[in-house]
């Protein structure tokens, strides 16, 4: 334990940061890797590689996602900010790069392979967005003379035109998703609100209406005899297997069918093999963490502090809701990952710069280091 005397960095850093928020995420962290044992060898049996060839690469990156969180969650407001303005134009030069000599897989060019590791810089992309977005409000909202608003458009369309371009349209609606929460936040008036709303809605029917991909997975979604529905349908019989106990550890059988069943279908081996309440503890996780974030976020009298906690909780929501709703076919199939939780390098390591953002943000003085007292001197007392 840590005492309060403590003044050292790590002292002061244990007693301003959010513990709920790191012990619910460390808790999904190493749930994830638990959950990789039931849900990777299958996969790599499938297209020829060692059985734990997965597992053992998703446990070099849990626990230097943990480092790569913990360390992003020393840092001050500002020096998030400049974090992520880095990470950001980075992140844009490697998706432009992408589009040229990023490996084609399934149709889309979405990653750069590096060292035999592949990179998808739109995942590092996310949070640093959501940061400069809200730093873009927040300044337009407390200098007029600043065009914040303005700037945060022309970002949203430039992010939103390298994703559509890779393709990426699960991507894309998150962070216009996202967006539109922190827009809404900013507080437009619900004039504008309802235009984005019904801007929104034209923009899902262009892409139904201009890639073959979207269109076939929306039909099938509205009418399942359309179309081959494998992948949700062996999903949903995952979760009638599994009932509310499960069938057991390493019992499952839906997840040597399943494709992606180490990513996007994770939670549906959860379902099988650990039961509907462990799906339901997920949910309810999640659904903490998000509340969590929003009443801390709602907390903050800083405006740019206020708008980034919402933001980044709102991404973490709204993935999870995807995936979730992705497996339990309430939502079209969409390759989406589910947070800390799903195999993928990437996916974890940014979601890891994530949470890491949010619980430097969230600190109890996120704009200066705070000196832990000693409690004697706290009380007066000699």
């Amino acid at each position: 334990m840590i005492s309060r005397a403590n003044r050292s960095p790590l002292a002061e850093w244990w007693w301003t940061v959010d513990r709920v928020l790191l012990g619910l995420v460390v808790l999904l962290l190493l749930t994830g890797l638990v959950l990789s044992f039931a849900a990777s060898p299958p996969v790599a049996e499938r297209i020829g590689l060692a059985p734990m060839h997965f597992v053992l690469r998703h446990a070099i990156y849990v626990p230097l996602a943990a480092a790569v969180m913990i360390g992003c969650s020393f840092l001050t407001h500002r020096q998030v900010r400049r974090t992520a303005l880095i990470m950001l134009f980075a992140g844009l030069i490697l998706m432009v790069l992408v589009l040229f000599i990023g490996a084609e897989i399934k149709g889309s060019r979405r990653w750069l392979s590096i060292a035999g590791f592949s990179l998808q810089p739109s995942e590092f992309v996310k949070p640093a967005f959501i940061i400069i977005t809200a730093w873009l409000f927040a300044e337009g909202t407390q200098r007029p003379e600043v065009p914040g608003r303005l700037l945060a458009v022309v970002l949203l369309l430039i992010v939103t035109a390298l994703l559509i371009a890779e393709p990426d349209l699960g991507q894309t609606i998150l962070v216009f998703a996202v967006w539109g929460a922190l827009f809404f936040l900013a507080g437009v008036s619900p004039i504008v609100v309802a235009g984005l709303a019904v801007a929104s809605i034209a923009g899902l029917f262009m892409a139904y209406r201009m890639y073959p991909h979207v269109a076939v997975r929306i039909d099938r979604f509205l009418d399942p005899a359309s179309g081959d529905t494998y992948q949700v349908d062996t999903a949903l019989k995952s979760f009638q297997r599994g009932g509310w106990s499960g069938a057991g550890p390493g019992e499952g059988v839906m997840k040597r069918v399943l494709p992606d069943s180490h990513t996007d279908f994770v939670f549906a081996v959860v379902a099988e093999e650990f039961g509907i309440v462990l799906c339901l503890i997920l949910v309810l996780i999640f659904a903490v963490i998000v509340m969590r974030g929003l009443m801390l976020a709602f907390r903050r009298k800083n405006t740019f502090e206020r708008l980034a906690i919402a933001g980044l909780v709102t991404q973490i929501g709204v993935q999870a809701f995807i995936n979730i709703g992705v497996n339990l076919q309430l939502l079209p199939a969409k390759g989406m990952t589910l947070p800390f939780i799903s195999y993928g390098g990437s996916a974890l390591l940014a979601a890891a710069v994530t949470v890491g953002f949010l619980l430097a943000l969230s600190r109890q003085s996120a704009d200066q280091r705070v000196t832990v007292m000693p409690r004697a001197a706290a009380t007066g007392q000699t």
